[in-house]
């Protein structure tokens, strides 16, 4: 049996339903249970990673295990992993592990990634870059008058579908391909500017990205709960990537065998949420 934790997230949730997919059977850990709703064929157990006291449970017959990366608690999840005799870990991480500067995200990464490492485990990592579904958070300014806001428009990433990050962690679990660390990326470079001109051709309608005052998008973020360091550092990647074209890795498709998902193909599949009308 697999253990999939973090199930609701968009990784996850993934993570779930293509190892039932792929007739495999699945356990997810959540903390309340009576609010959640899970594929049919779901074991779902309470727990925290957290709460070290609520994993034996969680963790009982398990073999495999996908970690979603909670920056507190993994020690604990790892003690009670190894005396549950888990065979496997696949340890959701991040790109920004993986730079000369990790900053304040990579640093945790890197932490859960040495961690998991020195725990004795058999483990692969999985280091997406940028979620397509960060890009939801346009959605918003798009109903709602259809010009995005921010800066540096011509900063380019290369964003990944978490429908792909999903399907590397599982064939990840199901090959057992201990020992690799898998960074993912989309198969195009765009700028934010391309990302909401697909956007606005997904869903039939004329959109924009519009340049902000750096101090004013600051300010934005802030109001919307996000710690300054981490602000900071997003608005000065954004610099960093501006007028320069994103590196695009191979990994999805040399690991799942199939062309990773485009970005007006991730648009289409998430069509309503730019234009409720399409639901």
């Amino acid at each position: 049996m697999i253990l999939v934790t973090g199930s609701t997230g968009n990784v996850g949730a993934n993570v779930v339903r293509q190892l039932l997919d792929a007739g495999e059977k699945v356990r997810v850990m959540t903390r309340n249970p009576s609010d959640r709703s899970f594929p049919d064929g779901v074991e779902v157990v309470p727990g925290d990673l957290t709460r070290p006291e609520t994993l034996p449970e969680a963790l009982s017959g398990i073999e495999r295990a996908f970690l979603f990366p909670v920056f507190t608690g993994v020690d604990g999840f790892l003690d009670a992993a190894r005396q549950a005799g888990l065979q496997h870990v696949v340890l959701l991480s991040s790109s920004s592990v993986t730079y000369s500067t990790p900053g304040l995200i990579g640093e945790q990464h890197l932490r859960l990634e040495r961690a998991v490492e020195a725990s004795g485990l058999p483990w692969t990592f999985v280091r997406p870059d940028a979620f397509m579904t960060n890009d939801l958070s346009w959605a918003p300014q798009i109903i709602n008058g259809g010009v995005v806001h921010g800066v540096y428009g011509d900063a380019a990433l290369a964003p990944v579908d978490p429908r792909d990050i999903a399907a590397v962690a599982v064939r990840a679990l199901l090959d057992e391909r201990a020992g690799e660390a898998y960074l993912l990326t989309g198969p195009q470079s765009l700028t934010q500017v391309e990302r909401v001109r697909i956007i606005g051709e997904t869903i039939g309608r004329p959109l924009r990205f519009e340049e902000v005052p750096r101090e004013q998008f600051r300010e934005q973020l802030l109001r919307h709960g996000m710690p300054a360091p981490v602000a900071d550092e997003l608005i000065d990647g954004f610099a960093a990537r501006d007028g320069r074209t994103a590196e695009i890795s191979p990994a999805v498709e040399e690991v799942t065998g199939r062309p990773a998902f485009t970005y007006a193909q991730w648009a289409a599949h998430r069509a309503a949420a730019f234009d409720p009308a399409l639901a």
